[in-house]
């Protein structure tokens, strides 16, 4: 019903205020921009309340703990699914993995962790079905969970403690030190209202670029193009779409967008899905980040197996769907 209201909104202002002509390129292009623009929003600040008041029941140091002690596969499942609902960002990469390793979660859980984390969590999940109904959103976070634990739990086989920095070992842990505040409900709605919004100050920049990228894909992007170099009969399509996501730096909510126009424009699911993937968890940036913790070899490693492994899951997608 809403979605209906919204298109409506965007077509009065496009064309009754704007007084653009209908059927014309830069119409298309500033309906959609428009339309996704209202929409995400919206969706962004109920669900970032929604995950905020959740989050707030897994601190990180309670998430460490229910990750140590575990079976190693057993935790790569436990700590792919626990990141779904503890989306940190990026930047959270080396204080978590240092905690984490503090912990004595093993290596290849805490990848896993850390690979589910930006890539399938609630808001991009109530995005996708949202935009695109509750069967991508499934494949989404089902592809994106299997990501998560295969490469987590092959770094956990390689056993590469060796090839994390030494200072990483040698910090002290403080858990014991911390003592876990106890909150009302009330004082986690007051928490979650004020997340909400300092959240939305900080993305609220990168949404409308990503917009406004997945507006001018939607508005000029020829079809012929993307046929050609990103659709279903390129069979090199998926490391293409992969390369081409690995230097873009957004988190899902941010990518969504563009997917959105991509998959408008004739791209393949699988094609989209490894898109998708490779911005969130390979972007440049977060390797940064990740250097200051992991060897070069390591790093390299990871970088290897979820680029394999991400590819290899648009390869199956495009063939089952």
């Amino acid at each position: 019903m809403w979605g209906g209201m919204l298109k409506v909104f965007s077509h009065y202002i496009v064309y009754s205020l704007l007084r653009q002509e209908a059927g014309t390129r830069l119409a298309g292009a500033v309906e959609f921009f428009i339309y996704d623009t209202v929409k995400i929003f919206l969706l962004l600040s109920v669900i970032i309340f929604i995950v905020s008041a959740i989050r707030s029941y897994f601190p990180p140091e309670k998430t460490k703990r229910l990750l140590s002690h575990k079976r190693e596969f057993i935790g790569n499942i436990i700590a792919a699914l626990l990141g779904i609902v503890t989306p940190f960002c990026s930047c959270s990469a080396v204080p978590l993995f240092i905690g984490f390793v503090e912990a004595g979660v093993p290596l290849g859980v805490t990848f896993s962790f850390l690979i589910s984390s930006p890539m399938v969590n609630e808001v991009a999940v109530v995005l996708l079905w949202g935009l695109f109904g509750w069967k991508v959103a499934v494949i989404y976070m089902s592809a994106g969970l299997s990501v998560a634990i295969i490469a987590g739990f092959i770094i956990g086989r390689l056993k590469l403690e060796k090839w994390v920095e030494e200072y990483v070992y040698k910090i002290q842990s403080l858990g014991a030190a911390m003592s876990t505040v106890k909150q009302t409900f009330k004082d986690r709605l007051v928490y979650a209202r004020a997340n909400t919004g300092e959240i939305l100050q900080k993305v609220w920049l990168y949404v409308l670029v990503a917009i406004g990228i997945g507006g001018f894909i939607h508005g000029y992007a020829p079809d012929a193009f993307l046929a050609r170099y990103a659709g279903s009969g390129n069979p090199f399509a998926v490391p293409m779409a992969v390369a081409i996501g690995v230097p873009l730096y957004s988190n899902a909510a941010g990518v969504i967008p563009i997917v959105y126009a991509l998959m408008e424009k004739g791209m393949s699911m699988g094609t989209v899905l490894a898109f998708m993937m490779a911005v969130t968890a390979l972007s440049f940036p977060e390797m940064i980040i990740l250097r200051k913790v992991l060897k070069i070899k390591l790093l390299v490693m990871f970088v290897g197996i979820m680029t394999v492994t991400i590819i290899g899951v648009g390869y199956l997608f495009n063939a089952l769907l």
